[in-house]
């Protein structure tokens, strides 16, 4: 039986719950401990939710029924360290009006009221009219919605987001605060399996409706079009519940309905929950029962999971995707945006499984775990095809596993969407533009830099030019370019591939990165006879590149010759779209930066919601600094000048850093201070 943590501080009793209270064991342990509580007359009851990631409705029905009886009794109930998607189960369901909750962080806040009924508080306005006092559409555009909706006979709404004057999220948010009802981002987490199956699929996909709780006479389902009231009464006249609606994109409600008719036999929630205390993971058992975990693997449970996580992580825009066991429970984690966020623990017995069934998909063999492994997984999903890089890596608790995501739908392969200031852009496509020559992208891992040179290639792509790249892995194919793979393994390295390359006839090589000094070498006597060479190179500056291929040993009056231009980059979070909201610059922030001549600065964040996993950011964009090999530059190249002279030189010229350019992005409200700061340095 799940172990419930009880302690007594005071007249307090402190229940822990450990795992998902959508887990019917867990909860019947909760149940049978309150129960306990109660007949030892232990009246002042705090619930503390830190460990536990989801809800269930019977679980809300229980919070009430005790809450009632604990008040009989003159006593509280608390809940404390309930987490983000927790909490808005609590708020849509109105749970949050009648049990009393502390928030993460917070000292607490006073007890709520106990209203009889909570109804929804409607306003007098008009929808148009609200549209246009929070400046989302203007009135010119709403007239001629109007007479549209006369015309037609559509809803306002419909015509706004078919003419794409309003998004639908912004449509769904005003129309919440003119019928009182509330508006969520719909994901796993707030709704119960259970609840869905009280409709039949074929209804809810017709109605376009998604059941997300019932908490006793109510049931709280998710639509884009609460006045759809013929919709609302067959629900209630199918279920004979009272019907409580609850704002969310109609894309949103597919989505997660598919999501929960595809894991019929899954319960998630089974593999969220963390092990007894007392387990402790004994490798040997863990790794060679090959018979069970295959059977473990086949099970549909094991696939449906995997799959499960492999389509949150394309639909999130997550590139990487971490599955890592530790001695008491197994983890996984999403890189989204450069961070890592944590989104399930599966139970440490189901981690062999779950790693066999990876390496079956990857064409891999799944009794070797001693010896890392490579390989590549390929699926259709959301209509298209996308490609998962598999590699294992042993450790002490098992092999850990990571899929790095390449999805090509995600990919920019237009100059354009590079996010390039005006300014910078038109340089890069200057030196693209040149006939031969050696350029650069520079930067440290996860930059961005070969999705720039592949946007390289694309805008010089052409019928008459012979483009060859030589790339360690090919990730992205591009039509009529020659693209080569690198199999260090037989012997076929950079330079052996790229001595071959050369008597192809290119008038483009693409070299994935320059490693070592005979790569180098090859490269800049490319550069001299008459091909455009484009290569990438790890280092922080622009400068950077210059310094490190004269260490690599390349003569210093060659690479003057052959080198055209350096481009360095980094990568920076937006803010969030959802929680985005502005504030004036401190004093101190003006002065440090130089805004004295802007007058007032009006500089924006991310307040942290559910869609940007509470960070404030959503997305990407590159920064860039451009190194253009002047006249003054080649001379003293020539001269093998230290890391110092070239900043030195480059601060004379007067060019734009890294730095420079990620403020301008601050500035015009894409990102914030704090960021530039974590990823560019600044002296």
């Amino acid at each position: 039986m799940a172990e419930i943590t009880r302690s007594r501080v005071g007249v307090d009793t402190y229940l822990a719950p450990s795992g998902s209270l959508a887990d019917s064991v867990i909860l019947k342990a909760l149940q049978s401990t309150v129960e306990n509580c109660l007949a030892a007359s232990e009246t002042r009851l705090i619930i503390d939710l830190a460990q536990v990631p989801t809800v269930s409705s019977q679980v809300l029905e229980f919070l009430l029924e005790w809450r009632a009886r604990i008040l009989e009794k003159g006593g509280t109930l608390t809940l404390v360290n309930a987490n983000t998607t927790i909490l808005e189960v609590l708020s849509i369901t109105e749970v949050i009006n009648y049990i009393h909750v502390v928030n993460r962080g917070s000292m607490g806040m006073p007890p709520p009221k106990q209203p009889a009924i909570v109804t929804a508080v409607q306003t007098h306005q008009r929808l148009g009219d609200m549209l246009i006092a929070e400046n989302l559409v203007t009135l010119e555009k709403i007239d001629k919605a109007y007479q549209l909706q006369s015309s037609t006979g559509k809803r306002l709404g419909a015509i706004l987001i078919e003419k794409g004057w309003v998004s639908e999220i912004e449509l769904l948010k005003i129309l919440g605060k003119q019928l009182g009802i509330p508006y969520i981002y719909l994901r796993q987490g707030l709704w119960d399996p259970l609840a869905v199956k009280l409709l039949d699929r074929e209804i809810c996909l017709r109605l376009k409706l998604l059941p997300l709780f019932k908490v006793n006479d109510r049931l709280f389902i998710a639509t884009s079009d609460p006045q759809d009231l013929r919709a609302l009464d067959e629900v209630k006249q199918r279920t004979g519940f009272i019907i409580k609606p609850v704002l969310a994109k109609n894309e949103d409600i597919v989505r997660q309905f598919k999501d929960s008719s595809s894991a019929n036999d899954l319960n998630v929630a089974d593999y969220l929950s963390d092990l007894e205390e007392d387990f402790e993971v004994v490798e040997s058992q863990i790794s060679e029962d090959y018979a069970t975990i295959d059977e473990l693997s086949s099970g549909s449970p094991v696939i449906n999971l995997i799959n499960a996580l492999i389509q949150r992580a394309i639909r999130d825009g997550a590139s990487d995707i971490h599955i890592e066991p530790a001695r008491k429970k197994s983890r996984i984690r999403f890189r989204i945006d450069g961070i890592l966020y944590e989104v399930m623990n599966p139970s440490i017995d189901m981690y062999p499984a779950l790693v066999s069934r990876l390496k079956v998909m990857a064409n891999l063999d799944i009794a070797e775990r001693r010896l890392p492994q490579d390989g590549r997984i390929q699926v259709n999903t959301q209509g298209r095809v996308v490609d998962l890089r598999f590699s294992s890596l042993p450790g002490i608790f098992g092999e850990k596993i990571v899929l790095r995501v390449l999805d090509k739908n995600k990919s920019l392969l237009d100059i354009d969407k590079l996010a390039m200031s005006p300014e910078n852009q038109a340089t890069f496509l200057k030196l693209l533009k040149r006939s031969h020559g050696l350029i650069l992208v520079t930067g440290p891992t996860g930059s961005g830099k070969t999705t720039t040179l592949y946007a390289a290639l694309n805008y010089l792509n052409s019928i008459e030019k012979s483009i060859v790249t030589i790339e360690d892995p090919v990730e992205y194919q591009i039509d009529i370019v020659n693209q080569n793979q690198v199999k260090e393994m037989i012997g076929l390295t950079f330079a052996k591939i790229l001595k071959h390359v050369l008597r192809q006839d290119p008038d483009i090589v693409m070299i994935g990165e320059i490693r070592e000094k005979e790569t180098a070498e090859i490269a800049v006597q490319a550069a001299l006879t008459g091909h455009l060479v484009l290569s990438t190179l790890h280092t922080n500056e622009s400068t950077g590149a210059i310094a490190r291929l004269i260490e690599m040993g390349i003569e210093p009056y060659l690479l003057s010759s052959s080198l055209i231009g350096v481009i360095a980059q980094r990568l920076v979070r937006t803010i969030c779209q959802e929680c985005k909201t502005s504030y004036i610059a401190e004093p101190d922030e003006v002065s440090r930066y130089g805004w004295q001549d802007k007058g007032q600065v009006r500089l924006f964040k991310g307040r942290g919601c559910p869609v940007c996993y509470d960070s404030g950011y959503k997305g990407r964009i590159a920064t860039h600094e451009i190194l253009k090999a002047t006249s003054g530059l080649q001379k003293l190249m020539v001269t093998s000048p230290s890391q110092d002279e070239l900043a030195a030189y480059v601060k004379q010229a007067g060019m734009k850093t890294l730095f420079d350019d990620g403020m301008e992005r601050v500035l015009q409200g894409s990102t914030t201070i704090e960021e530039i700061a974590r990823v560019v340095s600044y002296e």
